[in-house]
């Protein structure tokens, strides 16, 4: 699975010198790839995204003011906010009371 956003990351990982965590990345995908089948490509993607979410959240308190980190965190968690509303239950309306 081809997500933009992992190569982005793994690209300022290098420029940052975070090589190990590069490998973290390659690993987790790998993992979920796996997975693809059974959970679907959305939830594999939205699975991912979370995980890059959590890695660039580390990596702003590591690099505080790094503006590279800081725009594609924003954008990660953007696109992770969206793709987490296509798993979102709906209101349950057969609970609310009659009016």
């Amino acid at each position: 699975m081809k997500v933009e956003e992992a190569t982005k990351v793994k690209e300022l990982l290098e420029e940052l010198g975070e090589k190990a965590l590069i490998a973290r990345v390659d690993s987790f995908i790998a993992l979920n790839e796996e997975l693809e089948t059974k959970k679907g490509e959305d939830y594999i993607r939205l699975s991912i995204l979370s995980f890059l979410e959590g890695l660039l959240m580390t990596l702003k308190m590591k690099y505080p003011g790094n503006e590279k980190v800081l725009e594609l965190y924003e954008e990660v968690r953007k696109k992770r906010a969206e793709l987490d509303e296509l798993f979102r239950k709906p209101a349950m309306q057969n609970l609310q009371e009659p009016m």
